[in-house]
């Protein structure tokens, strides 16, 4: 017979140490530890350097941040199941040489070639939903594998070259454009990926779907047993984050203004570093879409800030190594939480 153990009382909340109450409210809220890390390095950076909070600085932050973060929502989902997509960077780049080079060369409207990238992703992200599903692979040996094959149909299909803006319709190159906010211009693409998390967050938190993707990522025998499709729920979940990274790809294209096979394929990396330090568990089932965001953030504004001080790149390159380590070993620390 089990037992369960009960629940504690208001004497044994009070009576738990200042570093046991915040241990629990980062448990409870994952994003509050992200947020605050991201107030401070904007203070930091502020006082710096004057240039730091300028209206063109902030609009290249958000430039920047619109592609990793945009990755980052798609690579969220993948992690609360307890997955990894190593791969999100080689399918953004394989969709953007498709829909740019398609367009270009076939004079393909824009809203054909733009679906027809989304399709594509899909497609990619199916294919490693079914490899961790059918074959029970592991996602991280999957992505791997997945990354390098499709970097190399990257690389063949557009023969190394770089397709410029002018040969595209300019639906492609729309995420790119500005407008005004006050003194600071803010690209579509920014907007794009705003929308899409906010979209996402509520998909996660109000849906029997996003309900399913948590139970699955925090234990899927259980989340089987209780009667949860957990094979068509990873499934939905990488066919989910490739039409995502397409929605990167289009991003991408207006960042640069132009479809290149080598742009953003390290991406992967930014966006898995922007998800752990968003705050979302490595082991699943824990984690928010908004926390991502924040971590986008705090890698770019990071990145940024130290630039502006006049850190050399290899010492940027350190302090986000530094962030991955300690937000990791905050959520192992975050996960031993006790009742």
């Amino acid at each position: 017979m089990t037992t369960t153990a009960p629940a504690p009382t208001g004497d044994e909340r009070t009576s738990r140490s200042p570093l046991s109450r915040l241990q629990h409210l980062l448990h409870a809220r994952a994003t509050i530890g992200p947020a605050v890390v991201l107030l401070i390095a904007i203070v930091v950076f502020a006082l710096l350097s004057e240039r730091f909070l300028q209206p063109a600085n902030i609009s290249l932050i958000l430039q920047q941040v619109a592609v990793v973060g945009t990755l980052a929502v798609g690579q969220t989902v993948v992690i609360l199941t307890a997955g990894i997509d190593l791969s999100c960077g080689a399918i953004m780049v394989l969709t953007s040489i498709v829909m740019a080079k398609v367009a270009a060369e076939t004079g393909l409207p824009g809203l054909p070639a733009l679906l027809l990238g989304f399709v594509l992703g899909t497609v990619c992200g199916l294919v490693n939903g079914l490899l961790v599903t059918r074959l029970a692979l592991p996602p991280f040996i999957v992505t791997l594998g997945t990354l390098n094959v499709f970097f190399a149909l990257n690389l063949w299909y557009s023969e190394s070259a770089t397709i410029r803006g002018g040969d595209m319709p300019s639906l492609l190159l729309w995420t790119g454009e500005t407008f005004s906010v006050g003194t600071t211009r803010i690209t579509h693409g920014s907007v794009i990926m705003v929308l899409l998390v906010a979209a996402m967050a509520f998909v996660l938190t109000n849906t029997s779907w996003g309900r399913h993707v948590y139970a699955t990522g925090d234990d899927p025998e259980a989340s089987r047993l209780s009667g949860i499709r957990t094979t068509r729920v990873l499934l939905s979940v990488y066919a989910t984050a490739g039409a995502i990274y397409a929605l990167g790809a289009w991003i991408l294209i207006g960042r640069i203004a132009s479809a290149s096979p080598q742009a953003g394929q390290f991406e992967n990396l930014d966006s898995i570093t922007a998800v752990v330090i968003g705050g979302t568990s490595l082991f699943g089932g824990r984690g928010a879409i908004v926390g991502s965001l924040i971590g986008a953030l705090i890698v770019g504004v990071f990145r940024n800030g130290l630039a502006l001080a006049g850190v050399d790149v290899l010492w940027q390159t350190f302090a986000v190594g530094v962030l991955i380590i300690a937000a990791v070993s905050i959520d192992q620390w975050i996960r031993k939480v006790k009742p």
